[in-house]
């Protein structure tokens, strides 16, 4: 999934993007922003209301699941998008259960798609999914919380057993 979202990313004009990072601070020095700035779920609650602030880029990896009600979430993610700006929301699909406070929701690529379309009205054209995993990491997973070991998991990706599902929307 990071290759890919990467990929995404580095297609952009990133040394002019304002960036949010929601939950998280994997982005901070992946590349040369023109500035970045993290907020941790839940103690910013995007469910509750958009920041002032205007952003090129928000960022949401593997926080949506936990949402109560990711559809005022996606709402107030797109007002506080600058125009022509981009989400990028990274979710489990084919993962443990993991209530961190709740663990409430999965998407497949075309569920996600639709979500964003209704839940925010991003347009779907505009909107890039993919999704990540095989057989050997879903029973990985399942068993035990793993990262990754080259001479024990593949990465090779098996669209049918998606551990990671993602989407890019632009504005």
């Amino acid at each position: 999934m990071n290759c890919e979202t990467e990929r995404l990313i580095a297609r952009l004009d990133v040394s002019s993007l304002s960036v949010l990072e929601i939950s998280g601070s994997f982005w901070r020095n992946r590349f040369p922003f023109r500035s970045y700035k993290s907020v941790d779920y839940p103690a910013y609650d995007v469910i509750d209301k958009p920041l002032s602030e205007k952003f090129d880029l928000i960022i949401a990896e593997q926080v949506w699941e936990h949402l109560l009600w990711p559809a005022r979430a996606a709402r107030n993610v797109k007002e506080m998008l600058a125009p022509g700006g981009s989400f990028l929301l990274t979710t489990p699909f084919l993962v443990r259960y993991h209530p961190q406070p709740e663990d409430c929701t999965r998407w497949t690529e075309t569920g996600l798609k639709h979500f964003l379309i209704e839940s925010s009205g991003f347009e779907a054209q505009k909107i890039q999914t993919g999704s990540w995993g095989n057989r050997a990491c879903v029973i990985a997973n399942f068993r035990l919380w793993r990262r990754y070991i080259p001479l024990l998991h593949s990465l090779k990706n098996d669209k049918f057993l998606p551990i990671a599902v993602w989407a890019l929307a632009g504005t």
